[in-house]
């Protein structure tokens, strides 16, 4: 049964010895590393959209920690981004900042003011110990109830931070945060974020859970303890995604709770499935082909001229919305798993330890990217 398990989820021991096992972090770091370069090379307009699309990265790819290796959907990124976003507002605050926007707040809390990185690691901590409180009870979900629960959890923290007037603002702009989040802090976030989720996927615990994703019935009679395994996932998801909250929050300086709602649950959920929701690279991979397809609609609804003529092109507003739609649904339709299929980048294999290794282990059901 063990290796059966082990069959589906492509789990070759063979290939994982020596420095093989690190070339998917190596690689997604890179590609991260370059962007930032390349972007570090052109105007504020363009490294202002590159932030935004790493900050995406580090939400996707917490995203995946829990959805990709469980396999049950999960909704409630963005509630865990709110979390995250305020909690560190809160405590990096200056104390003047916070007696104008916030006059009501409790006396010890209206006095705190930590540096960005301890602010940073608060929201992070907060966001996870939700996870943690909500998801005994959750991760005992499967399937659409799973799904249902988490979207159920997005729309709690909308409502009770949209509401809470003396802590949050309510639905009011929350201004005055410190904005320290550039070019470097989001790409050295996003790097962190790829190695945080590559180390789990390689724990035992992330195996157990990736099997009990492909036969939940299987797992069970191996020995998986999958609530516990699921709740470990969703905590480090939640963590990793409370820091990109973080992040969002102290980009622009100011925080709304709608910034935190549907639109940005479906944009992760549409990221995270159109680059393929089975593997890290789909995640990476998906946060940045969206965030890249989300502006060349956004240059088209705005308008642009044609070089060299006086013609103005532009498209009605919402095209970007169908065309995100869109794309998801040709991808469920016709590549259900995704850009990268489920598969992780790798080096070429040759021949002779290809056909060793189906000799040994059989069909794993992977291939290189």
């Amino acid at each position: 049964m063990a290796a059966s398990i082990s069959d589906r989820i492509g789990w070759r021991p063979a290939a994982r010895d020596g420095l093989r096992r690190l070339v998917p972090l190596a690689a997604l770091v890179g590609i991260v590393l370059t962007i930032v370069l390349l972007a570090g090379m052109g105007d504020i307009v363009l490294q202002r959209r590159v932030i935004f699309c790493l900050i995406h990265v580090v939400a996707v790819v917490g995203l995946y920690i829990f959805m990709g290796n469980s396999g049950v959907m999960n909704f409630s990124s963005a509630g865990f981004m709110a979390v995250g976003a305020y909690t560190s507002a809160l405590l990096t605050m200056a104390p003047g900042m916070k007696s104008t926007f916030l006059p009501d707040l409790p006396a010890w809390l209206a006095a705190a003011h930590l540096s960005p990185l301890w602010g940073a690691l608060a929201g992070g901590v907060m966001a996870g110990l939700m996870a943690l409180v909500i998801g005994i009870p959750i991760m005992r979900l499967s399937g659409i109830g799973a799904a249902i629960a988490t979207l159920s959890l997005m729309f709690i923290c909308y409502i009770v931070l949209g509401n809470w007037t003396a802590l949050t603002g309510g639905q009011q702009s929350l201004m005055g945060l410190p904005s320290y989040v550039g070019l470097w802090t989001a790409g050295l976030t996003a790097m962190v974020a790829i190695a945080v989720a590559f180390v789990y996927q390689e724990t035992r615990g992330a195996l157990a859970l990736r099997g009990s994703r492909e036969d939940e019935v299987a797992a069970r009679g191996s020995g998986v303890r999958i609530v516990r395994e699921r709740l470990a996932a969703f905590v480090v998801s939640g963590f990793v995604t409370g820091i990109a909250g973080v992040l969002y929050g102290h980009f622009l300086g100011t925080l709304r709770v709608e910034s935190f709602y549907l639109d940005l649950t479906f944009l992760l959920v549409t990221m995270l499935v159109v680059g393929g929701m089975r593997s890290l690279a789909g995640a990476v991979i998906g946060a940045i082909g969206i965030s890249i397809l989300t502006e060349l609609l956004r240059l088209v609804e705005v308008g642009f001229v044609l070089p060299g003529t006086s013609w103005s092109i532009a498209t009605p507003p919402g095209l970007g919305d169908v065309a995100l739609a869109a794309a998801m649904l040709l991808i469920i339709l016709f590549r259900p798993q995704g850009l990268t299929g489920g598969h992780e980048i790798e080096l070429p294999r040759s021949k002779t330890s290809t056909s060793g290794l189906a000799t040994t282990s059989g069909n794993t059901g992977t291939a290189n990217v």
